[in-house]
């Protein structure tokens, strides 16, 4: 079992991340007020002390804590720490995003040290955005000092306000979203105090408001957690932890891209070069703006290059790349500034239009060459990575390489979408989650766009490349792009080509599918359904068929052995399935015609 301690932005995220897995967890917060649902979790409120936390993970079976609550519950991190450390429970503290110390703030340890400085620099007009917890700790100052207080408007807070003897007139009430320029004109602080809450806290838009209007900013620096603690960033991190430390908690382990694998080993290898030493872990950032860490396995110095290699871990997502491993390799190039892709050993070259890549290229898709070139981007501008020679041009060549590539696009779909002589690059998330289906989708639109780049009027998707080989001698005209497998997606598959725009759609269908499509299952997959006798009979009753071929019908197995058992004369019992898939594919394709070609063993043809 997880236990979550929350009552933040972070603690809502934790939540999402444990609901995935259908299971129960617990979610606890020291008061109501936070509104959560918690679709699986167990809900917890009220303050827990060492020996209530203790015995609460004693008798719960607790096997991973998750410290999602604010930076500064000081009291509460060390009641974690201790019990962690006395049931031997890890413990992963879902970490908020903090910004760099600018030396344009004063940045201080303890609020008894904000203090000193307010004094000793005669600051008498502040403005508090610390929170209602924090009036006990300046009460020093704000007795002597006018001072502003910014709370939340809640009956708990104003308890706090009454207990320290605060003024009221002095308060001011938190509206959710609001600006924080107008209050800042309007108080004309001499200074701002604020807590290094990080990016969900809201800091970055009360430093801009201040420093925008010239008013001093002081911050408390976050109190530093126990060294046992494990941070994690971001909802996918959360999910790799818990997957390590509570194996049994999700049913699939997710993944990351080969796009994301190949940014980390870009980063890696850029900045190896620049600073002559190796990382063992890099951190890249997703297209969701998300951190995650991602190993090296490995790094090497060449002539003005350097190489890092990276293994795909895809979860347990069927992805052909899985445990390959991604090379990139980096030089310096004087003669244009930004990033140059080049094509290295079994990654493929794009040769036909569709891909959104120009032919020639090497085939790294969109997102993934986007996010390579934020983290050449934000290493060349940060200082510790300064060229020798700032007054140089300097651009930076990437050679992507998968080592077994050309051997794995044998197993995919990019011959036919056009890239030749290796895999792709690809990811539009930067994360693999464990669900095939996605992965399989997004290349039946990839496939879709490349054959409406060639201008076909008409696709023809079918199940597979047994169904596709009997259909194509009815298209001879039409490119190979122009045959689209759809696995068990039929429905999906449909949609796509609605949604880009498709005037003719041609289904190929062997009878196995048939028969579930025709009773209205649009994913024709065997777990999610069965051949029904129950149907079959009701559709050869419509077809008039003997007495003798329905009771057979209840001795098979396979639907394909309907090819034998119904006779010459009862064939429309063929033409009533096509009618029946129609009537269940038709609407979704509204703009479109749609025509379907059922297809027996042997390759024979049967249509309306």
């Amino acid at each position: 079992m997880i236990l979550i301690l929350g009552g933040t932005t972070e603690g809502r995220h934790a939540v999402t991340v444990c609901d995935e897995a259908s299971k129960p967890y617990y979610y606890s917060t020291k008061g109501e007020s936070q509104e959560i649902t918690c679709v699986h979790g167990i809900r917890l409120t009220g303050a827990m002390d060492e020996d209530t936390m203790s015995t609460f993970c004693r008798e719960n079976d607790i096997h991973l804590i998750v410290d999602a609550a604010h930076p500064f519950a000081e009291v509460l991190h060390q009641i974690i720490a201790k019990v962690s450390k006395e049931l031997s429970i890890p413990v992963a503290r879902y970490e908020r995003n903090y910004p760099e110390h600018s030396d344009n703030l004063i940045w201080c340890d303890t609020y008894d040290e904000a203090i000193e400085y307010l004094e000793n620099h005669k600051i008498d007009n502040l403005l508090a955005l610390t929170g209602v917890n924090t009036l006990a700790k300046l009460k020093r100052y704000w007795q002597n000092h006018e001072t502003w207080f910014r709370i939340l408007d809640r009956d708990e807070s104003r308890g706090i306000v009454e207990k320290t003897e605060y003024p009221f007139d002095r308060i001011i009430y938190y509206q959710q979203g609001e600006d924080e320029i107008p209050l800042f004109e309007k108080l004309k602080p001499e200074a701002i105090i604020t807590k290094e809450s990080g990016e969900s806290g809201g800091f970055m838009q009360k430093v801009e408001a201040a420093e925008k209007l010239g008013i001093l900013v002081i911050v408390v620096k976050r109190p530093k957690l126990d060294e046992s603690f494990i941070s994690v960033y971001g909802e996918n991190g959360l999910r790799k932890f818990i997957e390590r430390a509570v194996p049994d908690f999700f049913e699939l382990r997710t993944g990351y891209t080969t796009g994301t694998y190949a940014t980390a080993a870009t980063k890696a290898a850029l900045i190896a070069l620049l600073t002559k030493s190796a990382w063992n872990e890099i951190s890249v950032t997703l297209p969701s703006g998300e951190w995650v860490y991602i190993p090296i396995t490995s790094t090497s110095w060449g002539d003005k290059e350097v190489s890092c290699t990276v293994i795909k871990d895809a979860g347990d997502d069927p992805d052909a790349t899985n445990k390959q491993a991604i090379v990139s390799t980096v030089r310096l190039n004087t003669e244009s500034r930004g990033v140059r892709f080049l094509q290295g050993k079994g990654v493929g070259v794009v040769t036909l239009p569709g891909l959104g890549i120009e032919i020639g290229e090497p085939a790294i898709n969109a997102t993934p060459r986007k996010m390579i070139k934020r983290e050449v981007f934000k290493v060349l501008r940060h200082n510790q990575y300064l060229l020798p020679d700032q007054s140089v041009r300097i651009g930076v060549d990437v050679t992507i390489s998968v080592p077994n590539g050309e051997e794995i696009a044998k197993r995919t779909f990019n011959p036919k979408l056009g890239i030749m002589g290796g895999i792709s690059i690809i990811g539009t998330s930067g994360v693999v989650k464990p669900f095939s289906a996605d992965a399989f989708l997004r290349s039946i639109r990839r496939e879709m766009d490349v054959a409406k780049a060639l201008k076909c009027e008409r696709i023809v998707i079918n199940s597979g490349a047994k169904s596709e080989k009997f259909v194509k001698s009815i298209y001879p005209e039409l490119p190979s792009q122009g045959f689209i497998h759809y696995g068990n997606f039929i429905g999906e598959t449909i949609k796509i080509a609605s949604e880009l725009g498709f005037k003719y759609v041609t289904m190929g269908i062997m009878l196995g599918k048939a028969v579930k499509l025709a009773e209205g299952s649009l994913d024709t997959h065997s777990k999610k359904v069965v051949m029904n006798k129950v149907f079959l009979t009701e559709v050869s009753k419509e077809a008039k068929c003997s007495p003798e071929t329905i009771d057979a019908i209840q001795g098979i197995t396979l639907a394909r052995q309907l090819w034998d058992i119904i006779k010459e004369d009862e064939r429309e019992f063929f033409s009533i399935i096509i009618r029946k898939c129609h009537q269940v594919c038709a609407t979704l394709l509204p703009a479109g015609e749609l025509t379907i070609l059922l297809i027996d063993e042997d390759g024979a043809i049967t249509s309306l």
